[in-house]
């Protein structure tokens, strides 16, 4: 199934075209408040499966908002392919991979208008994003996928020079602009991934491929990066956590390459969908 929201309220659906607002359909049982679904999100889909979908609503992904509109916190793993981390100057990690936060004011949905700041060297990073469903502690790997309440899709926009200036990185502030965290267009529960260890992610831009890998490439995979996160965070229902990015960013290129006014940026994740955005 896919947690969504819709207008600011929990909507769910069974495939990607229509579906359920949960409230309502539910008379009362679960909250409006899509930040609620996430700690109940195994009760939700058992509810789900047995609703007769004749009655399910028609619904658009370009009319949902970000699915974790309010995330309690956004962490990030950094140098998690190779080849990304060679593209961009580094050797890759052999030990868990650079960890950073970014803001949750910078959440916004899979499709819309992103303001570019001044400097010109906002680039693009698309991801396999988790989001948490059950706390989390000191998770083995084995387990780390049940206590998921799915996945979606992301980018980690990039505001280069002020992520590099000053005499330490900025990671956290020049990846956390307003529209910087772009996730959606809903979150697919882990029952409904083939494999998640092998999802096919990419994005274009202006129709234009600059970035396509799968999760097989990552060095930790999704379930490893996230039990080594539980050794010393407690993950909360709603967190998310973005996996990496694969190479062709636009730093890595020969010259380097950035997001201009007027450009579209399309993102996908196989198994899961697709975000556009246009840059302003």
């Amino acid at each position: 199934m896919r947690f969504a929201n819709r207008g600011g309220r929990a909507f769910v659906l069974k495939g990607t075209s229509a579906g359920w607002d949960l409230e309502k359909e539910s008379s009362g049982r679960f909250s409006p408040d899509p930040m609620q679904m996430w700690a109940r999100h195994d009760e939700i889909a058992t509810w789900v499966a047995g609703l007769d979908e004749a009655s399910a609503e028609p619904v658009r992904p370009e009319e949902l908002d970000a699915p974790v509109p309010v995330p309690p916190s956004i962490i990030a793993i950094g140098l998690n392919y190779a080849e990304h981390a060679r593209a961009t100057g580094f050797e890759p990690p052999t030990d868990l991979p650079p960890v950073f936060a970014k803001f949750p004011s910078s959440v916004t949905g899979a499709h819309g208008v992103v303001r570019l700041p001044g400097g010109g060297t906002v680039d693009w990073e698309v991801e396999v994003v988790a989001v948490v469903g059950k706390q989390m502690h000191h998770v083995d790997e084995a387990d780390v996928f049940s206590h998921l309440a799915g996945l979606t899709i992301g980018q980690d926009l990039s505001e280069r020079t002020r992520q590099f200036s000053g005499p330490a990185p900025q990671f956290g502030l020049a990846k956390s602009y307003p529209g910087f965290s772009p996730i959606g267009p809903w979150v697919v529960s882990m029952d409904e991934l083939d494999d998640p260890d092998d999802l096919h992610l990419g994005c274009s831009i202006d129709g234009e491929v600059v970035q396509s890998g799968t999760t097989a490439g990552l060095i930790f995979s999704i379930s490893r990066s996230i039990s080594e996160l539980s050794r010393v965070l407690v993950l909360r229902p709603g967190d998310l956590v973005f996996t990496g990015t694969p190479d062709g960013v636009g730093m890595g290129l020969t010259p380097p390459r950035y997001l201009r006014s007027g450009e579209v940026l399309e993102t996908w994740v196989d198994g899961i969908g697709r975000m556009s955005h246009t840059f302003a």
